[in-house]
């Protein structure tokens, strides 16, 4: 694994931590503290693949990005980029759970924020709201839809529903229907 380091113009492509540290040191405005050499350290030893900046002083940073690169061209022209199986997200086992068909009977629990009218105040403001409901789909996200457009019908319309795929949703399947 090499390593590109940039500070304003100044940049370089190396081999090893220890590279990286002696182009450092020769930049007057850094500081090499050894906490700041250690953390380098442990940046590099890591399996992180994210760039990493470093403050130098207030809004001024220098960058240290984990490449594959051979040379500081192949690096400018992208030739080394990871490969894409692992920066490929994995499928969301939320998304594929309430995509599943299986008909009968659902429960469903959301929580939204609902728009009640306060009567001393004349106002309005949002509560929390928990509501639950049993009912005929044929998957997750069917019974999701059926309680929205439920709710739609008998809260303000300024309430604010959550996604189906958030933390406010959740839903369990009951049984098939008879």
């Amino acid at each position: 694994m090499n390593l590109y380091l940039r500070y304003f113009d100044n940049e370089t492509l190396v081999y090893n931590v220890d590279q990286a540290l002696d182009f450092l040191a020769s930049i007057p405005d850094i500081q090499l503290t050894p906490d700041l050499v250690e953390d380098i350290r442990a940046y590099v030893d890591s399996d992180l693949f994210y760039p990493k900046r470093y403050k130098v002083r207030p809004r001024i940073y220098f960058i240290i990005i984990k490449t594959e690169a051979a040379s500081m061209l192949d690096f400018k022209q992208k030739k080394a980029l990871r490969s894409t199986d692992m920066a490929q997200p994995k499928d969301n086992p939320i998304i594929m759970h309430l995509n599943e068909e299986k008909d009968g009977w659902y429960e469903g629990s959301l929580d939204f924020k609902r728009v009640v009218y306060i009567p001393t105040t004349g106002k309005y403001e949002y509560r929390d709201t928990h509501f639950v409901a049993q009912c005929k789909s044929i998957s997750g996200i069917d019974c999701y839809n059926r309680i929205i457009d439920y709710l739609r019908g008998r809260v303000d319309n300024r309430s604010q529903f959550p996604s189906a795929k958030g933390k406010n949703f959740s839903f369990r399947y009951l049984g098939m229907w008879k």
